[in-house]
């Protein structure tokens, strides 16, 4: 896999010295020497005969409201956040709950690459390759209880490191939810990193979410907080526009967004917009998860 470094980096993006130094430490403490950092192993993923975009595209264009609402804010404004050193409060129908920093959390398991395609509900797609670890193996090794069928994520709240947050353009702080059977499939994953680099502060760092098969506002930046709960949780979009963003959020081209279409998308980098594949085209894995449910209410 070809990885494309950027000309010139903006000062916002530089990396403090004494976090760098941190992150080498949290990498080492992980068994991740710059070797594995530099050719990560395993891709699986739909998505594999696709190309993927740049570093400035998935870098410079995200949506992070806590650094403000335009696609380039977040890159533009993150350098505020202190993703090192970083931990998990692990809360809820669980049987080893605690604060977990992230080598706790990931120690033993293998840092995989996955080039997953991700789709937003405004209508654009870029093709991703992260870097991270299968969700559901770290929570079988939390233990959850029978009583456990949601898992409920929250990001941090911190205005002065997330400026973002001082104006109430969403319930701060974001919350965000999987089904239990959801958090459990080998396709979901806690992303640590992106083109074998460590998450850049724009992208989620230090830890964040990626569900392929749903819109990229499930995919939940920066997260403090894991609880597995008995009841689906309330989750920001559906609290700030529950017209328009359901709980699911599953990527269904038959089902507009009240303002759009979403039966076609725009990869970034090219003119011609494509057709949108049901479950953004993991349908053949996914798709049983859902038998029975009406995905036009559902969604």
């Amino acid at each position: 896999m070809l990885i494309r470094h950027p000309p010139d980096i903006p000062f916002a993006q530089i990396t403090d010295e004494s976090l760098y130094w941190h992150r080498r430490e949290w990498l080492a403490s992980l068994g991740l020497g710059m070797a594995t950092i530099a050719a990560p192993g395993l891709v699986r993923a739909a998505s594999r005969q696709d190309e993927p975009n740049t570093w400035d595209e998935v870098t410079g264009y995200n949506n992070f409201y806590e650094f403000g609402t335009g696609k380039e804010d977040p890159r533009k404004y993150a350098g505020t956040l202190r993703p090192f050193p970083w931990s998990v409060s692990v809360e809820g129908e669980v049987a080893r709950p605690g604060q977990y920093d992230l080598a706790k959390l990931f120690r033993g398991l293998a840092w995989e690459e996955r080039v997953y395609r991700f789709r937003c509900v405004e209508a654009w797609s870029m093709v991703v390759p992260w870097n991270g670890y299968p969700l559901g193996e770290v929570i079988k090794r939390l233990e959850p209880t029978s009583n456990a069928k949601f898992v409920e994520f929250t990001t941090l709240y911190d205005p002065e490191q997330m400026p973002g947050q001082r104006r109430s353009i969403l319930r701060w702080p974001y919350v965000e939810g999987l089904r239990m059977d959801e958090a459990m499939h080998p396709l979901t994953l806690l992303v640590t990193g992106v083109f074998g680099k460590v998450l850049p502060n724009q992208n989620g760092a230090p830890l964040r979410l990626i569900v392929p098969w749903k819109y990229g506002f499930k995919g939940i930046k920066s997260i403090v907080r894991m609880r597995f709960v008995n009841e689906q949780p309330v989750n920001t979009w559906k609290v700030s526009a529950s017209h328009e963003y359901g709980f699911y959020a599953n990527v269904n081209p038959e089902v507009d967004h009240p303002r759009w279409s979403q039966a076609t998308e725009r990869r970034l980098g090219r003119l011609r917009r494509q057709p949108t594949l049901p479950f953004n085209g993991y349908a053949e894995q996914v798709a049983d998860l859902y038998r029975g449910m009406d995905l036009r209410v559902n969604y």
